[in-house]
């Protein structure tokens, strides 16, 4: 692209409104994902207590979560990194009319395309329900644990189309710069899985294991599922149509030059998301050879995506529209500007967290292990996963922060880059985690699998910003030293907390009443030195 070096004379006053805009915006999108994560981990909470440390939560979380992972062939998180810059791009040229056929078009290929991925897993489903039953010991119970596997399977795989659908509606919202609806619908999808599992708890009981599920429990857990990811995806259509664009289906998708670009550019795509979904099959299959692993690597992962959520994902919500606005236009300072902004409100979400999450892992688990999970060796084995992925989540959110300036750009070699990076880690790493004793030294040897694979690939797409922003600086070093100072006031209260913690026997309710004040104390100590440092130290220029 064209670059321009050095700002124009009105570029600071622009760079102030896009700031305050974006502020507005990624405390929008944060907000709605908080409710949006939390409720995803109370349904991971809700199966847990409902079904217990067994194989059928093997295989119901497991089988749930193939097909997010196969609708990430069709592009998946990268979706929105594609298609936004290119309808925003097609609103300043073409207008609303020719933006909303050119996601018409585009909707109509990847629908079908997700359709016949849809069908390819009904058809490999026994294949897949081996691979995810290694762990049940050989006979009638592993048969068994097979065959309602390969029964959610089929069940679930219409959420291919869904949760495609569902992007491309979140992806319109976007562009359009409209994100509380489309941050907020995927809560209706949790509450929709807990509502199922309630219903299975009062038809079925809990505590079942795979050999004694009925059949109708296994038809309600998938029905019920896929039932919630169509009306997350309901929503997702509806608030397209409210932006005045739309995802109906139409023809002309061939020969419309606007809509092959941007298709091409998924296609070239398809392994920055396919292979992290690929990696993380594997971490599935591997945790679920131990009994109710699934559960316990599942609770912990989405305590881990809560703070990438809230960070990585809300800011460059907010934020890609204005870079990619800003790569269009070749102005690499406004560019670099909003890379350092982004990357700076990511810090100042990772690094709090990453404390938080490290010093009150036990507490946390504590809280999260109830009904059938209530047992000390699995509260034992959430709190260790829970604090390894507690440092993973920083990296995380660099990562996805910096694919996501790479995506504004068009760059697809980067994020494919950093994902085949992640894929082939994981796939080294995480069978040979199978050498380890089954249990917590298992579920934590995964967990560090995924802090490896995570800083691996944040380092790259760095290395990789750090080239198309030179000379422009890759860090506001004053946020940077403000985020370190931040920590640094935070952590004696949080190892206060920890002590105590460790220390007293009052139960849970003690834990909460010793953790919620230190927590919220010690975020307190980290936004005061923080704004503290960075008042006295001048900005990256």
């Amino acid at each position: 692209m064209t670059t321009t070096l050095r700002p124009t004379p009105d570029a600071p006053e622009r760079v102030r409104r896009r700031r305050a805009s974006t502020a507005r915006s990624s405390a929008t999108v944060a907000v709605w994902t908080l409710v949006s994560r939390v409720t995803g981990l109370l349904r991971v909470v809700v199966v847990g207590a409902v079904l217990g440390p067994t194989f059928l939560a093997n295989a119901f979380l497991a089988t749930n979560t193939v097909p997010s992972l196969t609708y990430s062939v069709v592009a998946g998180p990268v979706l929105a990194l594609v298609v936004v810059p290119a309808v925003v791009g097609s609103l300043a040229e073409r207008g609303v009319a020719e933006s909303a056929l050119l996601l018409r078009r585009l909707s109509t290929r990847l629908v079908l395309i997700a359709a016949a991925l849809a069908l390819l897993l009904v058809l490999v489903s026994p294949a897949l329900a081996w691979s995810l039953t290694l762990g049940v010991s050989a006979g009638a119970e592993r048969e068994q644990a097979q065959r309602l596997t390969t029964t959610l399977l089929v069940l679930v795989s219409p959420q291919v189309v869904l949760y495609t659908v569902a992007a491309l509606g979140a992806a319109a919202q976007q562009a359009r710069e409209r994100f509380a609806l489309a941050a907020a619908a995927p809560a209706l999808e949790n509450v929709g899985l807990m509502l199922t599992m309630v219903a299975a708890a009062v038809l079925h009981g809990s505590g079942r294991d795979a050999a004694e599920a009925p059949d109708g429990l296994v038809v309600l857990l998938g029905t019920g599922a896929t039932l919630s990811v169509a009306v997350h995806a309901a929503v997702q259509v509806f608030g397209t149509s409210r932006v005045g664009l739309s995802l109906r289906p139409v023809r002309g998708w061939r020969t419309d030059p606007a809509a092959r670009r941007t298709a091409d550019r998924l296609r070239s795509s398809v392994a920055v998301a396919a292979l992290p979904a690929g990696a993380f099959y594997v971490l599935l299959a591997c945790s679920a050879t131990v009994r109710g692993g699934v559960l316990v690597f599942q609770m912990a992962y989405s305590v881990y995506s809560l703070p990438a959520a809230l960070g990585a994902r809300s800011i460059t919500t907010a934020v890609l529209p204005g870079l990619s606005a800003a790569a269009k236009a070749g102005d690499r300072w406004r560019y670099a500007s909003s890379w350092r902004q982004a990357f700076s409100y990511v810090l100042m979400a990772g690094v709090p967290a990453l404390v938080l999450l490290v010093g009150f892992s036990g507490p946390a688990a504590d809280l999260l292990a109830n009904g059938e999970l209530r047992t000390p060796e699995l509260i034992a084995a959430l709190a260790a996963c829970i604090a390894v992925l507690g440092v993973a989540q920083l990296s995380a959110g660099v990562h996805e922060i910096g694919r996501q300036a790479l995506f504004a750009r068009l760059d697809v070699s980067g994020p494919r880059r950093a994902g085949t990076v992640v894929f082939v880690a994981t796939v080294l790493l995480a069978p040979a985690c199978l050498l380890v004793p089954t249990g917590t030294p298992r579920l934590v040897a995964l967990c560090a699998v995924v802090l490896l694979a995570d800083t691996a690939a944040a380092a790259i797409v760095l290395v990789l910003l750090r080239r198309a922003i030179r000379p422009a600086a890759l860090l506001d070093r004053a946020s940077t030293a403000a985020t370190a100072a931040g920590a640094l006031a935070a952590l004696p209260v949080i190892g206060a907390g920890a002590v105590l913690t460790g220390t007293a026997d009052g139960g849970r309710l003690l834990d909460v009443l010793v953790v919620t004040p230190l927590a919220l104390l010690a975020v307190a100590l980290f936004l005061l030195a923080w704004t503290a440092v960075r008042t006295r130290l001048p900005g990256a220029r």
